[in-house]
């Protein structure tokens, strides 16, 4: 029997309005597993509203979203335990410890021998000195671990990451990101992720969707939009799509 070619993501027409605010407009791709694929675009742009309608927390006005093959809002738990989320600004409740929201969110994802999964989390995040410590105290770098901990915990197909490294000095900024390419190697995971770092962009994905006011306007590897706009970086580019200048599709 062959392997299973199809996407773990695919995203059909799907838009989303609300009253006479057109959030994002139709806008349909797909996600191969192994794949890292970046959604750009300034304050507005569509990004966040994207994921959360990806999450089944926000409902499309029009369109189709499969997961694992199978229409999501139809069908969600099929897919809801091989996926997951992380984003620095969703902070966990204070007052319970590290180990104790891990745990919560182990036994919401159902998984098994979840004491054995947040000892191995530790090991490989550097979290064990602070594993008993309330959430609430805990440094911006120390809680963008634990964030990334929980959006392990059940070890996704899936990961849907908003500005993972936000407010992050740069050692802390580069020690997640090799942690998530490690673990999209190993686990063949696809990735989608919403940033305005663009080194990390450039650095994690090998495809890049530029939005601009709920719209996409151009789409490809960061290489391919280097090439198209006549930059050196994605800083540049962004900023080009940003100010409809520049030689791509949004010019």
């Amino acid at each position: 029997m062959s392997p299973d070619t199809s996407p773990i993501l695919r995203v059909a027409g799907v838009s989303k309005t609300y009253a006479e605010t057109v959030a994002v407009k139709p806008l349909s791709f797909a996600l191969p597993a192994g794949s890292v694929t970046g959604l750009l675009g300034g304050n507005g742009a569509g990004k966040t509203t994207t994921i959360g309608m990806v999450m089944g927390l926000i409902e499309p006005t029009t369109g189709t979203i499969e997961i694992f093959g199978r229409e999501f809002l139809k069908d969600r738990y099929h897919a809801l335990g091989r996926m997951n989320f992380e984003s620095p600004y969703v902070d966990m409740p204070h007052r319970l410890t590290v180990r104790q929201n891990l745990t919560v969110f182990g036994r919401l994802y159902g998984v098994r021998g979840v004491a054995d999964k947040i000892e191995e989390l530790a090991g490989d995040l550097a979290l064990k000195e602070f594993l008993d410590r309330p959430s609430g105290r805990l440094s911006a770098g120390q809680k963008t671990r634990v964030a990334l901990a929980k959006a392990l915990i059940n070890e996704p197909e899936l990961l849907l990451l908003d500005e993972p490294t936000a407010s992050l000095d740069p050692d802390t900024a580069d020690w997640v990101r090799a942690h998530l390419e490690d673990y999209r190697r190993r686990r063949n995971c696809a990735i989608l992720l919403a940033s305005h770092n663009m080194a990390e962009v450039e650095r994690l994905c090998d495809r890049v969707m530029m939005l601009k006011e709920g719209s996409l306007v151009d789409d490809g590897s960061p290489a391919e939009l280097l090439a198209r706009y006549g930059r050196g970086n994605l800083e540049d580019v962004f900023l080009d799509v940003a100010r409809g200048r520049g030689n791509g599709a949004a010019a």
